[in-house]
């Protein structure tokens, strides 16, 4: 009888104590969400380019370098990405570049839209776009 007590009064006992303790996956979880609101946020901007049908690829790939060596002379610039549109969906519209931009703020931003330099990657674009969508938005 008596190890049936104890077996009895043992298990009682853990299961009071596990009671008490909170699930890990909660307190994980809220250390997690905590983390990502104590993050600022980033600013992205994006921007597609449709070109024009006579565009050549040779001056398409000059707007890609141009494009791409802004980051490294616009110090504003904290996150920098590009990619050719291989959606299934067919809704691109003829957009067929995305540049992937990031700032630190939106006085950043006003620091890169005038900069000469992103003016002069403009006037090696403006030739070759039918058409450019941009959106910006604050990371949540």
């Amino acid at each position: 009888m008596r190890p049936i007590f104890y077996t009895f009064s043992l298990l009682t006992a853990i299961l009071l104590m596990s009671s008490n303790i909170p699930n890990i996956n909660i307190i994980k979880e809220d250390i997690r969400m905590q983390n990502f609101k104590n993050q600022d946020s980033l600013l992205r901007h994006v921007v597609l380019f449709k070109f024009k049908a006579n565009t050549s690829k040779a001056d398409i790939a000059k707007v890609e370098a141009a494009f791409s060596a802004l980051p490294s002379k616009i110090p504003q610039i904290v996150g920098y990405e590009w990619g050719l549109n291989n959606s299934p969906e067919g809704l691109d519209k003829g957009f067929t570049h995305c540049f992937f931009l990031t700032f630190h703020s939106e006085e950043d931003r006003a620091i890169y839209l005038p900069h000469p330099d992103h003016k002069a990657f403009g006037a090696v674009l403006t030739p070759h776009l039918e058409d450019v969508t941009v959106v910006d938005y604050w990371t949540k």
